[in-house]
């Protein structure tokens, strides 16, 4: 998972240019109040001997503040000490790793998985920890997990001085199932750190970011375990904070949206709040955003279907009734303090066009970017960003997951297709699992984060402060290059083959690319193109195939929205060749299944009704997947999932031919080729 906001703004009585730690929101906050457990943001005295940088030094050894620290020293830090402090902590990765990982193993020295599963014994050192501690997937340590859930208080991952403070709650959109991470308190200190480094990279590409607002849609969804420990998403656990709470709401130099709003656990009633104060505060938005690129999409369709009921509340100066939370309408009663019939015809005019080009730009003229994770599985959405933004730059600042804080984006105005993240080496234990060795499950295949090779690709390992020991994290990185000594990636996919029928493997890159083909080839002529998609194997057929879910965005001039409104643009041929076009992107081997083995049938494309993938987010937001972290899995598995689609198709189509594969020459498409429905 990679996205992450930041936080920079001059703190009162400091320093020119110094910044302020807090929520990771890309709006200048306060710091929160965190209660810290000597976190360790750095190498010790003796490595920090190799900094020259006395600023450097106080960096590496800052605690996080706390809202009544207001004199601290992570107050005065400025962008030039942090930008500094990049810079040094990846001139030697290496020695930074192995105080990161003897600091990790002596504080989690009587941890139960660490004495009796792997018998370490309290050694500190890389060579008995590589020798004695297997590498390890979430499977592996649910049963420890579980026992933490249920309420078990003995040492299990972490050491007894560090407990278990929570569980992160993974999206559940890569495997079906929502993991629970366990989460001591200081790790939220680093996550802190890297924010607070981000603002400095940030502030360096966009100045004068602290003369306006920013509009992000956040959403919060916390539940608590049998044993009372809260389980919840990193944004949860920040804007259910004391300190965020405790933040004057400033839609002028701050989030635009109230905390009522962004807490408010009913889907609709946060969307509706949130996006009416940004319709409000529309001059001071400098930023728009949320966690993933989906997320914006989501808002922006959001506006196209309430846009009548936001201008009626603006032209009145009153609520609608359709927002019942009392917080929520305590906090908007302060926006919607008089009547903006000016506003109103404002929304009214642009929610009415039939074609929103450019929409985020005119709603928000001030806006100098797009905030969202676009890479991965988001890729899909950009050239819908871009349509929607005008063409505003995508800015994607940093890599984290739910087991810890990864890296940076050092150049955050890039495309999105060249992001990289430079990986923080005080931040965890990185180790990475070659994907091009026949034994890709061998801990002795491991490489250390200081030895990785550039164009090589790696499947993500580590090790945290949270007792979490050569955890595979399941995200497939390839080495793009090198800042200092600190390696760069970019990410590639998630670990395991999203569909199989025998001996072929497709993953996510390879379908992402298939469908990006047959849309740009066959559709984008006729002004069409895939707005969203998922896929399965359907093993029901003999032999089995691929099954992929489209749901097509059409022109404004295609027509009213209905199930046949597809057809009015892109006939069956059409679709039936996009089949085709998607077999022919395929690897070898499973063209080779297709052409020689006949192993597996023809690829089968469902046009679903217009709508249907919200309500895919919408089922899963009921099942306790927070809308704010939801991704549309590539994937789908789930019974439910599967039978909603079904039940939302419009019309199937098979690939015509079979696709080009005769090794060394060119193959004919064999015409006529049988198909059957699943």
């Amino acid at each position: 998972m990679t996205f992450g906001w930041w936080s920079g703004k001059t703190a009162p009585g400091a320093a020119p240019g110094a910044t302020q730690n807090g929520p990771y929101i890309q709006v200048h906050l306060a710091p929160m109040a965190i209660q810290t457990h000597k976190p360790f943001l750095g190498p010790p005295k003796h490595v920090q001997l190799a900094f020259h940088s006395p600023t450097s030094a106080r960096l590496l050894a800052t605690r996080s503040p706390g809202l009544n620290q207001p004199a601290a020293a992570a107050m005065a830090e400025t962008d030039a000490d942090k930008l500094r402090f990049i810079e040094e902590v990846t001139a030697d990765v290496d020695a930074v790793q192995k105080r990161v990982l003897a600091e990790i193993l002596g504080r989690n020295a009587d941890a139960e998985y660490l004495t009796t599963r792997c018998g370490l014994g309290g050694a500190t050192d890389r060579g008995t920890f590589r020798a004695k501690v297997p590498m390890v997937t979430y499977e592996d340590l649910q049963p420890y997990i579980l026992r933490i859930a249920h309420g078990d208080r003995s040492p299990i991952l972490s050491g007894s001085d560090h407990p278990v403070s929570e569980l992160l709650t993974s999206s559940g959109t890569s495997g079906g199932e929502r993991k629970l991470i366990p989460i001591v308190e200081d790790e939220h200190d680093r996550h802190h750190r890297l924010h607070s480094l981000v603002g400095a990279v940030v502030n360096q590409s966009v100045p004068g970011l602290d003369k306006g607002s920013g509009l992000y849609f956040l959403f919060v969804k916390s539940e608590t375990t049998p044993g009372g420990l809260p389980a919840r998403t990193i944004l949860t656990r920040i804007f259910t904070s004391d300190g965020f709470w405790k933040l004057p709401y400033n839609p002028q130099r701050g989030l635009t949206s109230p905390a009522a709003a962004v807490v408010c656990e009913d889907t609709f009633q946060s969307m509706y709040a949130q996006m009416l104060c940004g319709l409000c505060h529309r001059h001071a938005v400098l930023r728009v955003g949320a966690a993933f690129a989906s997320g914006v999409l989501r808002a922006i369709r959001f506006f196209q279907r309430n846009w009548a009921q936001l201008a009626a509340d603006i032209d009145a100066g009153t609520l609608t009734d359709r927002v019942t939370d009392p917080s929520v309408r305590q906090a908007l009663a302060g926006v919607l303090r008089q009547r903006d019939p000016e506003l109103a015809r404002f929304v009214r005019s642009e929610g009415s066009k039939g074609d929103a080009a450019g929409i985020i730009a005119r709603l928000w003229p001030n806006t100098k970017y797009v905030h969202a994770v676009a890479t991965g599985s988001m890729a899909h959405y950009v050239p819908a960003l871009n349509h929607y933004s005008g063409g505003l730059p995508i800015v994607s600042t940093a890599y984290f997951s739910s087991e810890c804080s990864i890296g940076i984006n050092l150049r955050p105005m890039c495309d999105p297709s060249e992001v990289s993240y430079t990986v923080m080496p005080n931040m965890a234990y990185f180790e990475f699992l070659p994907t091009d060795n026949d034994d890709a499950t061998a801990a002795s295949q491991l490489v250390e984060l200081p030895r990785v090779e550039a164009g090589r690709e790696y499947e993500l390992v580590v090790t945290t402060y949270s007792g979490l020991c050569r955890y595979r994290v399941g995200d497939v990185l390839r080495v793009t290059g090198f800042h200092n000594a600190a390696p760069q990636f970019r990410f590639v996919r998630r670990r395991k083959a999203l569909l199989s029928v025998e001996s072929d493997k497709t993953d996510e890159v390879e379908l992402q690319r298939a469908v990006e083909r047959a849309s740009a080839a066959l559709l984008r002529p006729l002004g069409a193109a895939v707005a969203d998609y998922t896929a399965r194997t359907c093993a029901e057929t003999v032999p089995g195939h691929y099954v992929v879910y489209w749901e097509l965005q059409l022109p404004a001039t295609a027509g009213a929205e209905g199930p046949s409104s597809a057809d009015v643009v892109v006939d069956g041929e059409v679709l039936d060749r996009c089949c085709l076009e998607m077999e022919e992107a395929l690897n070898s081997v499973y063209r080779q299944s297709r052409v020689a083995d006949r192993s597996v049938g023809p690829l089968e494309i469902r046009v679903v009704r217009p709508g249907t993938f919200e309500e895919l987010a919408d089922h899963a937001v009921v099942r306790g997947a927070s809308v704010g972290q939801y991704k549309v899995p590539r994937s789908v598995i789930a019974p439910q999932d599967i039978d909603l689609l079904d039940s939302r198709v419009v019309s199937n189509h098979f690939s015509p031919a079979l696709p080009h594969w005769v090794p060394g020459q060119s193959a004919v498409p064999i015409i006529g080729q049988g198909r059957e429905k699943c």
